[in-house]
């Protein structure tokens, strides 16, 4: 009797773990078709994203946004936590970034409108998001940014040849502070620049001996293939964190969106599909 009702659990044990894993990939393959959904397209330019979770779903969040007035959107965030509860509270900041970009002037406004959102939400969850966003209008070919407590993205100019950050402007996380207003920054890029938006997850990223990536070495790799489209520069980024982590599972998330000014027909793969460099 013992016997039948052990494998009676356990056969509902079984089907409770299917049912489970069968809504895990559900979820992460909802957070997938939002990640990865349209890259708007605009003259003299391209920008990609994408994205690799340390577990099946993730907290890290790119998105673009084409406003009416010609210029792309672009955000980046990292939701603090991991595996699903960080997946919902990205769901949520997706939502809040979309509906506010839809009536705010700039990125400051975008983000002080995702604040007062969702400030008293994810204090009630005790968490927070940073976010990094920007306008890009490639007919002035100026990038206008806020911050709220993110990483500050890279500028690889073509001119000097050398890789940078963007002019820091200060801003606390979103769900930190009630009532923030977060300053924004202009630049004006050039011919072949390139803006490289990243999450911690990998310059955090880790190998065998526990050893960081670091950006000393995101730099070196950004320096090495700055010429190249920004599909190929993606690639080359992903190869280079993947030969140092050799198979390491990760901690973070992996989290890019890179942005690059190009005359019109300069940016295809196969004018430049050399190998990266290392």
């Amino acid at each position: 009797m013992n016997k039948l009702k052990s494998s009676h659990k356990k056969k509902e044990q079984d089907a409770e773990d299917r049912t489970l894993q069968r809504e895990i990939n559900m979820a992460r393959n909802i957070q997938s078709t939002l990640l990865n959904g349209e890259v708007p397209s605009f003259a003299g330019g391209k920008v990609v994203g994408s994205t690799v979770p340390a577990r099946l779903i993730g907290g890290d969040y790119y998105d673009f946004y084409p406003l009416l007035n010609g210029k792309i959107r672009i955000v980046i965030g990292d939701v603090m936590g991991k595996g699903i509860p960080a997946a919902m509270l990205m769901i949520l900041t997706r939502g809040a970034f979309r509906s506010a970009a839809e009536r705010t002037q700039g990125p400051g406004d975008n983000l002080t409108a995702m604040n007062q959102a969702i400030y008293k939400d994810l204090r009630a969850l005790k968490s927070f998001v940073t976010l990094f966003c920007a306008d890009w209008n490639p007919n002035t070919r100026i990038l206008t940014y806020a911050n709220a407590g993110h990483n500050i993205p890279l500028w690889i100019s073509a001119k000097t040849k050398k890789v940078s950050e963007l002019p820091r402007t200060k801003g606390i996380m979103v769900g930190g502070l009630p009532n923030q207003v977060y300053q924004e920054e202009s630049i004006k890029l050039g011919d072949h620049d390139t803006i490289f938006f990243y999450t911690d997850g990998i310059v955090e990223a880790q190998n065998g001996s526990s050893e960081q990536y670091q950006i000393e070495r995101l730099i070196e790799t950004l320096t090495e293939n700055q010429k190249k489209p920004v599909s190929e520069i993606e690639k080359c980024v992903m190869n280079s964190i993947h030969q140092f982590t050799n198979g390491t599972q990760q901690k973070d998330d992996i989290t890019m969106v890179i942005l690059k000014v190009e005359r019109e027909q300069s940016d295809n793969p196969s004018l430049n599909a050399s190998k990266c460099r290392k």
